[in-house]
């Protein structure tokens, strides 16, 4: 599902963000990245997004090598992954039916697999009732909820998840973390970047744990150290 082999990631300013990562994550696991700022956690995650491209090694994607991927295929690779951030990145313009149809109509699905998708997708992301309302008019933690329902409304076979517990409080964090174990059983790999140590040790899950660009550390089960 997500493979690296000997990548790392160089900065023109000398900075070695990700150094000689090894690491393969299977079809349906749930997997933790975590470290300090900076450690380079999120550097992997926009590796995974091609957002950034290693200075070497390679990235294999769903079976395919991405490292050499065109610019114009990019697109169509980010479709068979949904992706959450801590700053939610909603459109307040728009409503909640509109924020999750808008991922809809982007990969140009029909209106009538929208209108009976999207509901779908609200409901089990506990915003059925939300559907008319803005932004602007919900908590933290259900504006993380949307960003959820937008994120997997077209299936995608890998969940992303950078930070997406980082603007909320304990409570709320823990509503969505149970949101993304309950989208893992259904078969997607999720893969979360955390400083949370609390949600890992309580997720009883896969650990790779970076510092200073290393892997240091891949265990499951959660971990029990610093992060």
């Amino acid at each position: 599902m997500i493979e690296f082999r000997n990548v790392s990631k160089a900065y023109t300013s000398g900075l070695e963000a990700v150094h000689n990562a090894n690491f393969t994550i299977e079809k349906g696991e749930f997997a933790f990245l975590v470290g300090s700022s900076g450690s380079g956690k999120s550097t992997i995650i926009k590796l995974i997004l091609k957002e950034e491209e290693p200075t070497s090694g390679n990235i294999i994607i769903n079976g395919k090598d991405t490292t050499f991927l065109k610019p114009s295929r990019i697109p169509y690779l980010r479709r068979s992954m949904g992706i959450v951030f801590q700053d939610f990145r909603l459109l307040p313009d728009k409503t909640v039916y509109e924020n999750v149809a808008f991922a809809m109509h982007v990969v140009r699905a029909t209106p009538k697999h929208i209108r009976r998708q999207v509901p779908m997708v609200l409901s089990q992301v506990g915003l059925k009732d939300k559907a008319n309302v803005y932004p602007n008019e919900l908590s933290g933690g259900e504006q993380q909820r949307v960003a959820l329902a937008r994120a997997i409304v077209n299936n995608p076979s890998m969940l992303i998840a950078d930070e997406p517990t980082g603007n909320l409080d304990p409570n709320t964090a823990w509503g969505i973390m149970e949101l993304l174990n309950d989208i893992n059983l259904r078969g997607t790999t999720v893969v979360v970047a955390t400083h949370a140590k609390d949600i890992v040790d309580k997720m009883n899950k896969r650990v790779i744990r970076i510092d200073q660009g290393n892997i240091i550390r891949d265990e499951k089960g959660g971990y029990d150290g610093e992060i």
